[in-house]
């Protein structure tokens, strides 16, 4: 796993971009996502970065272990963001959906609803292969 830090502490922003292969052994990387993640918020975080990971591995890249992950952590003040960018041809607008699906025993479709349940805002990227999560900071104000 590469992994770069960019600090901006004047301007209340820090981020850092991690590039990964694109595997399911998700536990270290997962641990260094929420590193800034206070403990009392963590596992709810952990849960929806981990279901995004998940997407972004099994159905972004189809498990082929020679494309990668990108993940950008942003600090900002209020929030935290993950952008998660696969090597896929991404999900088209109308099929993002965030409910459950329609049948109980459906193979798949349950991720992006618990994706939703899981940050405060959730935003694509016009191609859909790259999902952007945001997790207000809890006692923040604001937008």
């Amino acid at each position: 796993m590469r992994h770069g830090l960019s600090p901006r502490p004047s301007s209340g922003l820090s981020w850092s971009l991690f590039i990964t292969p694109s595997t399911l052994q998700l536990h270290p990387l997962l641990e260094i996502l929420l590193e800034p993640v206070p403990v009392e918020e963590r596992e709810l975080v952990r849960l929806g970065l981990q279901e995004a990971l998940v997407n972004a591995v099994r159905h972004g890249n189809r498990e082929d272990p020679r494309k990668s992950l990108r993940i950008r952590r942003i600090l900002l003040n209020g929030w935290f963001v993950w952008q998660i960018q696969d090597e896929g041809p991404g999900i088209p607008a109308d099929r993002r959906f965030f409910r459950l699906p329609d049948a109980p025993e459906a193979p798949t479709g349950r991720g992006l609803f618990l994706i939703r349940q899981c940050f405060d805002d959730i935003r694509w990227s016009p191609r859909g292969n790259r999902v952007q999560l945001a997790k207000r900071r809890q006692g923040s104000l604001g937008p």
